[in-house]
């Protein structure tokens, strides 16, 4: 058995240093994706550990398992090896996955009408596997069920569609040379591959196949730019742009301005990265592409304006208590006026016929007279009896934890002080006196 030397990926490494390392294995980089079938010639058989596995679990602990591939199929495939004896057909030995095996082996046994159950995915390579390639897989594959970054989510598309489009091609009998094997950006090998297929479409890739062998919940739009933004980038730049947690939008748009203006691009990420500003990316981006002239000190300046703009909006917006009372006039006044120009409160108060500017007493001298305004209002419904008993409970349930030591998170006390603020208002409206000088009301008295 062959030994490669492989060396142990750096702590916290992302997923595609790990993919480049594992490219340094000449068999695990042949890799090809296949459905095998789960009984007879061409079936999959394991020795891990000396034992079947078929023997080896029993069924209640694969129940589990055993229930999601019958709804949605095995989404993450086995890794197998191919062994070729002289004078006999190859073989097909399981590397990992022997609990996948064996749910899929009882599925296809107890469950025969159900599609998921009739042919196991692997990725198999040209064997035998030493033990270092073995754990080196073994390390990517629990690596992959972390959440991927972009740029990492990009390199498995294209990693997986390699790997599916080479499976077919050597199916087909068109055989794929090892330069093209050799090559380890993801893209340029998915290239190459296409070159190969050339107008063969029985051999072809589509994205709809990839995302459903991944299991990602992505549309094949989204994975077409994912793609774009990744090969458009270089390397090093989508690593960073992922430590930054920058978003695909703001990444195609990036990868735009850099086509354009690589110089402005440069200038912008370095500037921002440096001063701890990456917040600013998306901004500065767009007044980029919109003002060219500008320089990347410019362009910053600018883009941090904007954000303080923006920023003090949304403050203004928040802190904004709604004047119910001025939107109910206004409401009632559109109603008065089909074309939206309805009078003020001093025009509604004149004669419909005769529409006069708003006059103080004895301007046309006349003698004051009692104000429009103290003709009383109709009164308006009250508030149903059940919602105040729901909200005085809620308050009082709000209390009992408040004084049992609990904490109202930061923004949930922004949230409830803009209510309060409000209802505030409102009782204070219904708290004063109907008339002025008659004394202390009878629910003023009960709230004291």
């Amino acid at each position: 058995m062959t030994s490669t030397s492989i060396e142990a990926p750096p702590d916290g490494g992302s997923m595609i240093r790990l993919t480049e390392i594992l490219h340094r294995s000449v068999k695990l980089r042949q890799r090809r994706f296949e459905m095998l079938p789960l009984r007879g010639p061409g079936a999959p058989f394991t020795e891990a550990h000396a034992r079947n596995p078929s023997d080896s679990l029993p069924p209640s602990e694969l129940a589990d398992l055993i229930s999601s591939m019958s709804v949605i199929g095995l989404l993450e495939p086995v890794l197998a090896e191919e062994i070729l004896t002289e004078g006999k057909a190859p073989t097909i030995r399981l590397v990992t996955g022997e609990r996948r095996l064996r749910a899929m082996r009882w599925g296809s046994t107890h469950r025969p009408d159900n599609p998921h159950f009739h042919a196991l995915p692997a990725v198999v390579c040209p064997g035998p596997l030493s033990d270092e390639e073995r754990h080196m897989w073994r390390f990517v594959e629990n690596f992959a069920r972390e959440p991927l970054r972009p740029g990492e989510q990009a390199a498995a598309l294209l990693y997986q569609r390699c790997a599916i489009l080479v499976g077919k091609l050597l199916k087909s009998g068109k055989p794929v040379p090892q330069e093209v094997y050799g090559i380890p950006d993801p893209a340029e090998r998915f290239h190459a591959l296409e070159k190969i297929r050339g107008t063969d479409t029985s051999c072809a890739a589509p994205w709809s196949e990839v995302l459903d062998r991944l299991g990602l919940q992505l549309n094949e739009r989204k994975a077409g730019e994912l793609v774009r933004a990744f090969r458009a980038l270089p390397r090093e730049l989508t690593e960073e742009m992922d430590e930054a947690a920058v978003r695909l939008h703001t990444r195609i748009r990036f990868a735009e301005l850099r086509n354009g203006r690589a110089e402005a691009a440069q200038g912008i990420w370095a500037a921002l990265k440096t001063s701890k500003r990456l917040h600013l990316l998306p901004t500065a981006v767009s007044v980029a592409l919109e003002e060219e002239e500008l320089g990347p000190d410019a362009i910053i300046a600018e883009a941090e304006e904007r954000q303080d703009a923006a920023n003090a909006g949304r403050r203004a917006k928040l802190t904004r208590v709604p004047d119910t009372t001025n939107d109910q006039e206004a409401a009632e006044a559109d109603e008065g006026d089909p074309l939206g120009g309805g009078p003020g409160k001093d025009d509604a108060e004149a004669p419909e016929t005769v529409p006069l500017p708003a006059q103080g007493p004895g301007a046309l001298g006349e003698e004051a007279g009692p104000e429009p305004s103290s003709v009383p209002a109709p009164p308006r419904p009250g508030v149903e009896a059940a919602v105040i008993r729901t909200a005085l409970d809620g308050v009082r349930s709000l209390l009992v934890e408040i004084r049992a030591g609990k904490e109202i998170a930061r923004y949930d006390r922004g949230s409830l002080r803009l209510v309060l603020r409000e209802l505030s208002t409102h009782l204070e409206e219904e708290a004063a006196p109907a008339q002025p000088g008659l004394g202390t009301t009878h629910e003023e008295s009960e709230a004291a």
